[in-house]
């Protein structure tokens, strides 16, 4: 069964890139919220979760936006402005994307094909660690 109806939302991405090193960002983490506030949320909840690991000027960064860069994201976002909140820890840059997205319907499955049962997830380092 396919529902016709579109749904709006943002789409949230953490990044990291190694500062030191000559390789690109590597996504991290991706979130599919279906309003602002969900949204600047998971940031809100990332930052607050690695705040205590930071160093004190990533941490300043962190809270700064916590304190007053957060209610400015919200705004953007409302307006359907696409945001990016960055702190820098070790060489280490850490970057929220959040955007506008229109989010469409997908077929219900009664059954998957035969290839989703082999899947094997691939084990993976943190580039935080």
């Amino acid at each position: 069964m396919l529902s016709q109806k579109t749904r709006r939302g943002f789409w949230c991405e953490c990044w990291t890139e190694d500062l030191t090193q000559q390789r690109g960002p590597a996504l991290l983490a991706s979130f599919d919220a279906y309003s602002a506030p969900q949204a600047d949320r998971w940031v809100a909840v990332a930052l607050r979760t690695i705040s205590p690991a930071l160093d004190p000027d990533a941490s300043d960064e962190a809270w700064a936006w916590l304190h007053d860069g957060r209610a400015e994201t919200r705004r953007a976002l409302l307006r359907a402005e696409p945001c990016t909140v960055s702190v820098t820890h070790a060489g280490t840059r850490v970057t929220w994307t959040i955007q506008l997205v229109t989010y469409l319907p997908l077929a219900r499955r009664t059954k998957l094909p035969p290839c989703a049962y082999e899947f094997r997830p691939r084990t993976r380092v943190s580039p935080l660690s």
